[in-house]
Formats: structure tokens, sequence, C-alpha cells
């Protein structure tokens, strides 16, 4: 990727380093991790959660909310980040579950798996707004964390561009409802497809109102 440099370079390293304030204020915690979730509002799919520990030296350039990033952007950092963090991981809940639970359930259910499959324990989560039952580890959770937290800005990045990979496949499988476009979201072509298709497997049921 192309990198920043004079003025660009040291203005993008002063809003990452703004961006580094909830690490710093709970550094003596121990290991962080960042955790946000991807897919609560789409019609299809999954909901993904992400959980990424970073090195506390770790600088990744462009890292932000991934709302706030192209998919060229996403894909390019996905990587950076797998390289870089000390231990990620993602938590998937299909939809069969989320009917079943609940989205809120199905959501706090993938960020429980996210954290259990990481190879180094946390001492701390970072979250996104939420603070996730039936979790021993210590919760901070910060409103629109997202874009103030590196550490959840890389667990958005990660769960977004895992959720819209699998998106891109389930369009191979389901080639009318447009799934690689919309991702899953209530687009009048989507809604357009579902009244004459009728929902498929990947479906909400829960979530359609036609």
């Amino acid at each position: 990727m192309r990198r920043l440099s004079g003025e660009k370079l040291e203005a993008e390293r002063k809003r990452l380093e703004a961006m580094k304030e909830y690490e710093y204020t709970y550094a003596a915690s121990g290991v962080i991790c960042g955790i946000d979730e991807a897919g609560r509002g789409p019609l299809a799919g999954p909901v993904v959660a992400g959980a990424v520990i970073l090195p506390a030296e770790c600088e990744i350039l462009y890292l932000n909310d991934s709302k706030k990033l192209s998919e060229k952007r996403r894909e390019a950092l996905f990587e950076e980040i797998r390289e870089k963090a000390v231990s990620w991981s993602v938590g998937i809940v299909g939809p069969d579950v989320i009917d079943e639970i609940n989205i809120l359930q199905a959501t706090y259910k993938a960020m429980r798996e996210a954290i259990a499959g990481l190879s180094v324990k946390p001492d701390l989560l970072l979250n996104d707004a939420v603070t996730i039952p039936e979790v021993e580890i210590s919760q901070i959770p910060i409103i629109k964390g997202d874009a103030k937290s590196v550490s959840i800005a890389a667990a958005s990045i990660m769960a977004k561009v895992t959720r819209d990979r699998m998106m891109a496949e389930y369009d191979k499988l389901f080639p009318e409802y447009g799934f690689a476009r919309h991702k899953g979201y209530g687009t009048a072509a989507h809604m357009a497809a579902v009244r004459e298709y009728g929902p498929c497997p990947i479906h909400r049921r829960t979530f359609i109102k036609i």
C-alpha cells in the first residue's frame, strides 16, 4: 500500500496516536483486546465478531472504523492486522441461531467465541459500546469505540472483512439476491428479490417483514 509522506504522514500519525488514548489509559491492566462486530442489521447472513490484540508500539497507518474505509483499504488492513497482531480471532453466529436467541444474544455469543479463539488470554477488553455477559475478563464499553480505539478499530475491520467475504461466497450459491453487492442489508433490490423468490436458507426469518 502506498505510504504517506511529509505533513500528511505526520497528521496520520497524530490521528493514530489520539486513537491510542484508551490503550495508554489502561496500559497497566496488562494485555488489551479490542472487540467489535459486523452484521447486526442485515436481513441475511451471520453476525461476526472480531477480537484483536495489538502490540503496544504497533503502527498501522489508516486504521479506523471499518465503516469509514473503502473496501480496498479494509482488505489491505485486514492482511496487515493479521500479520502484526499478537493474536486475533473471529466468532461467527449464523442466521438460524440469530432467529432462535435474537440478534443481541447472538452478537454476545459471537463475541465470546472470538475471545475464546485468541491464542493469548487478554486481561482487559475494550468493547464497542457493549458489555458482554458471561465473560470474566474486565471490560470497558466505549461508545463509538471503533473510531476512538485502535484495538476496537482493528477488531471492526477483521469482523467486517470476514463477513463481507462470506457474503460474497453466499452470492455464488444464491445469485438472485445480490448478496455480494448489499451484503444482506435491506436495500430495495434485496427486498424485491425476497418478494420474488422468497427467503433463502441464510435469511433471518425474524428480520423479514414483507
